[in-house]
């Protein structure tokens, strides 16, 4: 267990840093935007390409904080049924939901989007609209979203592991007041998911 939380660590360090730097793709964007509005007012003139650049950075900005949106258990959820539930439940909600559905959409998503961007990559596939961009580096963001979204569901499932075997202490302990503890609590001392482990 050591050896895969320190592999959690490790996975939670890059999708951190990803998540956070692509924050400032989306200043770019707005300048982009506000640069090609203000050209297309003042001179009359506009660049499909320059447009066609807002949509990479904005889909670049979303796909690859998808996974630290993920680490940072901010995804969407049905919480008023979700919070009805012991905490213990609630981590086997999670455990299932990552291994059942998270991880085989994944997967099937990057199985299908290689050929998809090895395909457009070697065609040297450019947009339609005149004096546009090609697309396989768009293509490439799509398939690199999907590949830290399945490291980092990797990096979720061993944390949730750890805190139901009481490895690793909850980082969210919350429980509704209707909601009884039943979830094996980790002895005085253990550390969290970031924390090393000793065996």
């Amino acid at each position: 267990m050591t050896a895969l939380l320190g592999l959690s660590r490790l996975i939670d360090a890059t999708t951190e840093f990803i998540g956070k730097s692509v924050t400032w793709l989306i200043l770019v964007a707005v300048l982009v935007s506000a640069g090609n509005a203000v050209i297309r007012k003042a001179f009359n003139m506009s660049s499909n390409a320059w447009l066609e650049a807002q949509w990479y950075l904005f889909g670049a900005a979303f796909m690859l904080a998808a996974a630290y949106t993920l680490k940072q258990n901010e995804h969407i959820r049905i919480d008023v049924v979700y919070g009805n539930f012991s905490r213990r439940v609630q981590h086997w909600i999670d455990l299932l939901g990552h291994l059942l559905f998270l991880m085989p959409f994944v997967l099937m998503m990057i199985a299908y989007l290689i050929p998809y961007v090895r395909m457009s990559y070697v065609s040297g596939e450019v947009s339609s609209s005149a004096g546009g961009l090609i697309l396989w580096p768009a293509k490439a963001i799509l398939l690199a979203g999907f590949v830290l979204l399945a490291f980092q569901g990797v990096s979720e499932i061993i944390k949730k592991i750890a805190i139901m075997r009481g490895v690793i202490d909850d980082p969210a302990p919350y429980v509704p007041t209707h909601a009884p503890l039943d979830i094996a609590q980790p002895h005085a001392g253990l550390p969290h998911a970031d924390q090393e482990v000793r065996p």
